[in-house]
């Protein structure tokens, strides 16, 4: 028996050997492990986070599994600002409020049934008023239903990689089933903010529905911190009895964009001065270090049998890592692994390689490269020549 258990311990120590390893990129920059700093002792969960990178400054108890209130609607605007953006959705379109959205309690807009408000509009009672209502009705008008709405955003927490998370409703209601972690609200804050449009909407501290009608409707943000922190542009508070008080916040300050989210927190008034201390924290200790800014040139890749016999790699993004103030930037240093030659035909957006950073002999973040353009495959005609050119050339 003990033979028969060794050999087969053997082979699965063989197999794994042999196995191929995955060929793209970790985009996500190592946690930063700072210091103790006593940041968030009132929050049940909480996580700092570097918006641009990715990378986590602070974390406590980030994967517990908590009810997160209406911050549950940063996956809400999140879907909203992606229809825009494929075109499903305008602003000047008119959603219309059913008899259920206009049933919600809770935080809302007083909608009612059968008023038709454009999306613009929703947004705003969304962001800043915390509208269940305004919640509802727009997920009404973009999957035909709030179960199918909740579906999305269950497909859509499932692409990000969140583990942590299962949504019951849009708004944050109290449900059941109905979870997230500060890590996972993280990560959607961060997707949400990829869209620079919606800090007009959670950044701004009071503005006005209906503004032109009989009942104009004063909107006051419930983040304070928009308003009071230099800096803060949204993004989402909450409030349940069973989740206490929540936010995901931003923040933006030379150059760097900061995510704060806390759970959990025992009043308005704590929940504030530990995401300002956070904000503050970061702020304080970090800066970006930019290693290629968008469209610069990277290098070359020699395309074998293509049209264009070299591809340029171009960055399509910003490269930069989140580094501590005192750390001396002649210690990082950064490695493009690509190939010497690849293959035509090359699509564009395809794997071609990765950009790695290092600080000394420590690897601080992989970026995955991908090719800029298409290159289609060369003729018979055009090698044949190439070829020919080749055989007479003369130095």
């Amino acid at each position: 028996m003990k033979k028969k258990l060794l050999a087969t311990w053997v082979a699965v120590c063989i197999f794994a050997s042999i196995m191929p390893t995955t060929g793209y990129a970790e985009e996500k920059q190592k946690a930063v492990q700072p210091a103790a700093v006593g940041l968030a002792t009132n929050a049940r969960s909480a996580i700092l986070m570097d918006a641009d990178t990715g990378t986590v400054i602070f974390e406590k108890n980030s994967h517990d599994q908590l009810p997160p209130a209406s911050i549950t609607k940063v996956m809400t605007m999140l879907l909203t600002m992606e229809a825009l953006d494929t075109g499903k959705l305008k602003l000047t379109d008119l959603v219309r409020t059913s008899e259920y959205a206009a049933s919600m309690g809770g935080s809302q807009i007083f909608l009612e049934p059968g008023e038709e408000m454009p999306v613009d509009e929703m947004l705003k009672g969304i962001a800043m008023a915390s509208g269940n209502d305004a919640s509802v009705a727009m997920a009404e008008k973009i999957a035909g239903s709030e179960e199918a709405f909740v579906q999305m955003m269950n497909d859509r927490a499932k692409e990000l990689g969140l583990k942590d998370t299962h949504f019951s409703n849009c708004n944050g209601l109290p449900t059941t089933n109905h979870y997230s972690s500060a890590h996972d609200i993280a990560v959607i804050s961060r997707e949400l903010l990829k869209h620079n449009e919606i800090t007009k909407y959670t950044g701004s501290y009071q503005d006005y529905l209906r503004k032109d009608s009989k009942k104009p409707f004063w909107l006051v943000n419930t983040n304070k911190l928009v308003r009071f922190y230099t800096g803060a542009d949204g993004l989402k508070t909450g409030y349940t009895s069973e989740a206490k008080f929540c936010l995901t916040a931003t923040a933006k300050k030379d150059g760097l964009r900061a995510i704060a989210v806390v759970m959990g927190e025992p009043n308005t008034k704590t929940r504030n001065e530990e995401v300002s201390k956070m904000f503050d924290y970061l702020f304080s200790q970090f800066s970006l270090h930019t290693i290629f800014k968008s469209g610069d040139v990277m290098g070359t890749v020699d395309v074998n049998k293509g049209k264009m016999k070299k591809l340029t790699l171009t960055a399509g993004q910003t490269y930069s890592i989140l580094t501590k103030k005192n750390t001396k930037n002649q210690d990082i240093r950064h490695e493009l692994q690509i190939p010497k030659e690849i293959k035509a035909p090359i699509e564009s957006g395809q794997y071609v390689g990765k950009l790695v950073v290092y600080q000394g002999d420590q690897k601080l973040k992989e970026f995955e490269l991908k090719s800029p353009e298409q290159v289609g495959k060369a003729g018979w005609w055009m090698l044949f020549k190439r070829t020919m050119s080749k055989l007479f050339l003369v130095d």
